[in-house]
């Protein structure tokens, strides 16, 4: 599987924009699109984004999660508008970086969250995150950072979303992007949120 390191965290069901110019990941894309297949985005942790002489080299956690590309626009030669869709965790078995600099990787997917409804001690942080879904009415719908279906009953489905809209540093999202259970994630994003005065009685 391709990867795309990046300085962000995708979380499963998470929407991703990307602006891509470099020749190894427009070419990248153009396969995932040609042959209906997914990439990886794993967080970058030394290294940049854009391919530099004589930069460090790039290096990443060995986890993230596949993505895979929902729309494409290519208003400007050379620039690939990309939407994409977070899928399932994955783990990075071994990798290795070809000549043109796309990194390839075996992975081995992580076992997906499993439904768990929301406890009663945390349903405000779920109340929290309605009233902003209901806040995005004025917003056309491509531009909303949260894609429907809405599983607002859902821990894991609750807490990822609140883990791409709160600033939390990268390290901090990809850790709980890993956490096996999600209402331990919840429950740290509860607090978070209640610190912040954004839970209500």
């Amino acid at each position: 599987m391709p990867l795309f390191p990046l300085s962000t965290v995708l979380f499963p069901d998470g929407v991703l924009p990307l602006q891509v110019f470099e020749v190894r990941y427009l070419d990248m894309i153009s396969r995932c699109i040609l042959e209906g297949a997914p990439f990886g985005v794993v967080l970058l942790t030394d290294g940049h984004e854009v391919r530099k002489p004589d930069a460090e080299q790039e290096r990443f956690v060995a986890a993230g999660t596949i993505a895979s590309v929902t729309e494409t626009t290519a208003e400007t030669p050379g620039l690939l508008q990309v939407l994409c869709r977070g899928g399932a965790r994955f783990s990075v078995v071994t990798a290795e970086q070809r000549v043109n600099g796309l990194w390839m990787a075996e992975a081995q997917l992580v076992e997906e969250d499993h439904a768990v409804g929301i406890p009663s001690d945390l349903q405000g942080a779920a109340d929290a995150l309605d009233r902003v879904l209901n806040s995005l009415h004025d917003v056309p719908e491509h531009r909303w950072p949260v894609q429907p279906p809405f599983r607002l009953d859902d821990c894991g489905w609750v807490a990822n979303r609140w883990c791409e809209l709160l600033p939390l540093p990268n390290q901090q999202k990809h850790h709980m992007l890993m956490l096996d259970n999600p209402v331990i994630r919840l429950e740290l994003l509860h607090d978070v949120l209640d610190e912040h005065g954004l839970i209500t009685s």
